[in-house]
Formats: structure tokens, C-alpha cells, sequence
């Protein structure tokens, strides 16, 4: 059975995104929720791995993690400053409404 994306917000994306996901009833966590503010992008990566989670992520580690074979359920990623909070959610919105977890599994997408 088909299963909807859950997401993992970093320490960089703004608390606003994260309400505006909770709002729509999108199954989310963040980095200060889970106790790992200043923990590593490996740890971040490995917890949202652990969770069956997708990171959303305005930080370019991820990629260069990403590219050197490290296991993820996806990232998506947005260039910081790109785009506004509403487009943000709208692209994440998307995702989730035209997704599948296993869709998306080890796979980057850009908004």
C-alpha cells in the first residue's frame, strides 16, 4: 500500500513552514523538536532515514551527502532566499499531494 510522505525540517528552514505543513495535517518534525539542534547533517540524515522521513532542507550539505552515496528516504531542497515562505509550502504541498514515500526514496528535488 502506497504510503504519503513525512517530513523532516532542518534547523535552517523557518518555523513558519512548519506550521504551515502541521495546518494541512502534513506529518512533520523538525531539528529543535527532536533534541538535534547542533547535531550534524549526518545524524539528521540518519534520523529522518531511521523515521522513514523526507528532509526539507535550505542547506547544500545535504546534496554533497546525497552525492556521496549516503542512504536517504529524499531531500527535498531549496535554495535559501529563493523563494518566499508561501512558494515554499506550495512546492512541499505538492510533493506530498503527488508523491509516494517510495517515490522519492533516495532522490533529491529542487524547488
Amino acid at each position: 500500500m502506497p504510503q504519503k510522505i513525512r517530513f523532516h525540517l532542518d534547523e535552517n528552514v523557518n518555523n513558519a513552514i512548519a506550521d504551515g505543513l502541521r495546518r494541512r495535517n502534513i506529518d512533520i518534525t523538525t531539528t529543535a523538536q527532536t533534541g538535534l539542534i547542533f547535531s550534524s547533517d549526518e545524524e539528521q540524515l540518519r534520523f529522518a532515514h531511521s523515521q522513514g522521513r523526507v528532509m526539507f532542507t535550505q542547506d547544500s550539505d545535504f546534496l554533497k551527502l546525497h552525492n556521496s552515496g549516503f542512504e536517504h528516504c529524499g531531500v527535498v531542497y531549496c535554495v535559501k532566499g529563493s523563494r518566499s515562505i508561501g512558494e515554499i509550502l506550495k512546492g512541499l504541498i505538492l510533493i506530498w499531494d503527488v508523491l509516494e514515500a517510495e517515490e522519492i526514496a533516495g532522490m533529491v528535488e529542487y524547488l
